[in-house]
């Protein structure tokens, strides 16, 4: 569905209503790191629904989430055949990665990572799980979040990051806080309840991206 059909003055951006920033004139969603667990080699299975591994019976562990959205460019225009690439840890806060170095438990039936190409009017959807929050040290844990890699010929790459509203752990994340605060709602976003024909007890939300041009 559309969601940009707002005016010159504003977006729909991670379920908010975003106005065009100052000086630049846009509203380019905030880069940040793709931190140490981007694959170094990609999975045999990288579709759109990360809660199941091709030849394997068994559902990924966790409350499902659909994540979808638009991607854009500055003038809220679709981005048609963007290519959106998501990575995550699982339900236990950890990732499928050889550098990481947690001792919760792996799923072998979670994906971890998925990659799709918007389709004409910039729309993508992922089916994933809610994503476990991890210590990085002793005085830092990480709030439950997912990366995003969106890219485009003609845009410049964009690299960030997703994360929930109402999670206490935002508050205190040291990636969370390097977002200037009246850029944090692009970057956040509502749950709410799952539609008809959605897997029972899942959640949605929507993550619209805006990437800007070359």
């Amino acid at each position: 569905m559309m969601q940009v059909g707002l005016g010159a003055a504003a977006v729909v951006v991670a379920g908010k209503k975003i106005p065009r920033a100052s000086g630049d004139g846009t509203c380019e969603t905030p880069a940040q790191t793709a931190g140490p667990f981007y694959p170094k080699q990609f999975p045999a299975d990288t579709d759109l629904d990360l809660t199941q591994v091709e030849g394997r019976d068994e559902r990924a562990e966790g409350d499902v989430v659909y994540v979808g959205g638009q991607v854009l460019d500055e003038d809220f225009k679709p981005v048609s055949g963007a290519l959106v690439e998501i990575w995550q840890a699982n339900k236990h806060g950890r990732y499928d990665h050889e550098d990481d170095p947690s001792t919760a438990p792996l799923d072998p039936d979670f994906q971890g990572f998925g990659r799709v190409r918007a389709d004409e009017d910039g729309n993508y959807s992922f089916k994933t799980i809610f994503p476990g929050a991890y210590p990085v040290s002793e005085d830092w844990t990480r709030t439950p979040h997912i990366h995003f890699k969106v890219a485009r010929r003609g845009y410049h790459e964009l690299i960030t990051q997703l994360y929930f509203a109402g999670q206490e752990l935002n508050e205190k994340d040291l990636l969370v806080q390097q977002i200037p605060e009246d850029e944090r709602d692009r970057v956040i976003v509502d749950l709410v309840d799952g539609r008809e024909g959605d897997e029972a007890g899942a959640w949605r939300c929507r993550f619209n991206i805006v990437l800007r041009k070359v």
